[in-house]
């Protein structure tokens, strides 16, 4: 922190404790006349009106001592620059009951990392760690199900963008995935997309396709897509493009037709990004919920 910001937060703090000490000091000896005599606040609500009365003595002692914890605590805890007399720091804390998190579940966590990932879904103690791990950190985007939503892969199915082994599940889930479909919508055109499109959907069986159009659309296919999506439109996990003859849409666009959204997809593109979960769970319990990953589809 900057010298400015340090002096900053040490000035803002005291002016405010110093305000509210002028403010007691200033009205602590307000007169209490009494009877007749007695002022009002000026404040009237259906004929009722309070009177001006001084603070009463405990609301003013606890006012004190409310200010001499602040004093304290500014002593005592990190304020700018200042460490404070304790050295308590909320990464110390974090150090603390990640250390205490290790020493209490480290050796769980050691053994059922040494079981086959297909084979954790028969451990009930890890597919509960492993439940609980999805829920915290993967249902937001998979669904607490896992059975994803758009633009996020159903866990459930046996359809898999880069393979549904146990250990290429976990390879996933260490480094995580980015996956890149070029937009095609200048170099085919128009005409070209819509071509496209409806040879695609000739290769994934869907009725009411133009054959003509999807005949023009194969030679574009060959020259475009085949290279990553194969000559069959099978696709390559290898590099996780997906199978184009099956049913299964990553980005069916909720409203609109299959025909709108495969031609939404090759126009624009699309781009996909699974985060590398190694760095913040670690090795283990990606291990542990590789396995319970697995358990969903099979």
């Amino acid at each position: 922190m900057s010298s400015f910001w340090n002096f900053y937060i040490f000035a803002l703090t005291l002016a405010c404790l110093g305000g509210i000490v002028a403010l007691i000091i200033l009205t602590r000896r307000m007169p209490d006349p009494g009877g007749a005599d007695a002022e009002t606040t000026g404040h009237s609500f259906d004929g009722i009106e309070e009177y001006n009365n001084p603070m009463p003595k405990w609301w003013l002692n606890m006012f004190w001592l409310t200010i001499i914890f602040g004093l304290g605590y500014m002593i005592a805890m990190p304020v700018g620059n200042w460490p404070g007399v304790l050295g308590w720091t909320s990464v110390g804390e974090l150090t603390e009951d990640q250390i205490e998190h290790d020493r209490k579940y480290g050796e769980i966590y050691e053994r059922l990392a040494s079981i086959p990932v297909e084979d954790l879904p028969d451990n009930r103690q890890a597919m509960r760690i492993g439940q609980r791990l999805f829920e915290d950190n993967c249902a937001l985007c998979h669904g607490q199900a896992g059975t994803g939503s758009y633009g996020f892969p159903n866990l459930t199915d046996d359809d898999w963008l880069y393979g549904g082994s146990g250990e290429t599940i976990k390879t996933t889930l260490l480094s995580g995935r980015r996956g890149q479909m070029p937009a095609w919508g200048d170099a085919l055109g128009d005409q070209g997309i819509r071509a496209v499109t409806e040879y695609v959907m000739d290769l994934s069986g869907q009725d009411d396709v133009d054959q003509a159009l999807a005949s023009r659309g194969e030679a574009l296919y060959n020259a475009s897509c085949a290279a990553c999506h194969g000559q069959d439109g099978t696709g390559n996990q290898a590099l996780g493009a997906p199978n184009l003859t099956d049913d299964t849409w990553l980005y069916r666009i909720p409203g609109e037709t299959l025909r709108q959204s495969v031609e939404t997809t090759l126009e624009n593109g699309r781009a996909g990004n699974m985060p590398a979960w190694e760095g913040i769970l670690g090795e283990e319990r990606v291990h542990i919920l590789s396995g319970y990953v697995y358990s969903l589809s099979n």
